[in-house]
Formats: structure tokens, C-alpha cells, sequence
């Protein structure tokens, strides 16, 4: 992980509560997954009281929707239930969160942006910086125009970044 990112999540891992948000493009794959995922892996390493999970998309497409049908079942199959509405980001979540975890250059650079201050525009991290299994991308990438595989892929890709990520921030 680089260097400006260790040192954000490193000021994260002495907090009382942790704010996160997930970003992609539409807020119906990638991020609610990443937030489904987040979810579980807090509760079950018994820290969900410390954690503020949440997930917006950069464009405003689907608001209020439920995630993408596909990406729910995929969800399912590894107990995941995602029930999030999806929001646009909005400048507001600079406040909001303490780390804004983008999934793709194109959300990191969207975030930027929106982000009000020169200090918000520190918050934003892009979700590969996490992901340490073996992979051909540089980010996560998206299963919309994809097959089943595409969903699979994206799931494992955030479940290794989510699992690392927590552990990093963990007291």
C-alpha cells in the first residue's frame, strides 16, 4: 500500500468509530457489495459497533433502487443480503466519512471533484490499494456488462481488499 494511504488508515486504526464509503459509477455493484461485505467482516470480528459502512455512486442513474439483481444473488450465495437504497455522493460525505474508498480511476477522479477541500480530497482512496491477492486489474473492475464470472470476480476482489483493509484499521 502506498505510503499517503498507510498513513490515513493508520490515523483510522486509533478511532473510536470508523467512517467508511464505498463509491462506483451507479451504486448498484461494486460499492453495495463492498458495504455487504465491510458489514459482515466487522460484525464477525466483533467490531460492528465501531463501524459506519456505507455506499453512493458518482453518478445519479439509480437512486433509490436496490443494488443490481445479479450482484444480489451473487451476494446470497456467500450470505451476503444487500438491502442498501442507492445515493449519489455528495459533498457532505467529505464530513460524513473519514475514509471515501473509490472502486475505479474514473470514481477516484469523480471524487475528486466533488471534494469541497484540499483536506476531503485526502480521504479518497482507491479500493485496489487493498487488494493484495493476485489480480490482472488496477482496480475493481465493474460486472455490469459481464457474466456470472464478472460478479464472482468482483466479490473476491473485495473481499480480499475489505479483509485487509479491516485489518489495518483494527485497535
Amino acid at each position: 500500500m502506498e505510503k499517503r494511504y498507510e498513513n490515513l488508515v493508520s490515523r483510522l486504526a486509533g478511532q473510536p468509530c470508523v467512517k467508511v464509503l464505498f463509491v462506483c459509477l451507479g451504486n448498484i455493484c461494486r460499492s453495495p457489495a463492498a458495504e455487504g461485505v465491510m458489514r459482515r467482516i466487522v460484525e464477525e470480528g466483533g467490531e460492528g459497533s465501531r463501524w459506519v459502512i456505507d455506499s453512493a455512486g458518482t453518478g445519479r442513474y439509480h437512486i433509490g433502487q436496490l443494488p443490481d439483481n445479479r450482484m444480489r444473488v451473487h451476494a446470497r450465495r456467500r450470505g451476503l443480503e444487500l438491502t442498501h437504497r442507492c445515493r449519489q455522493v455528495c459533498e457532505q460525505d467529505f464530513d460524513d466519512f473519514d475514509i471515501i474508498i473509490g472502486m475505479d480511476s474514473d470514481n477516484v477522479r469523480n471524487l475528486r471533484r466533488v471534494a469541497p477541500t484540499p483536506e476531503a480530497e485526502e480521504k479518497i482512496v482507491p479500493m485496489a490499494a487493498f487488494v493484495d491477492m493476485a489480480m490482472r486489474y488496477d482496480h475493481i473492475p465493474d460486472p455490469y456488462y459481464e457474466g456470472a464470472e464478472g460478479f464472482e470476480l468482483v466479490l473476491d476482489l473485495l473481499e480480499n481488499g475489505c479483509s485487509r483493509f479491516f485489518a489495518c484499521c483494527r485497535k
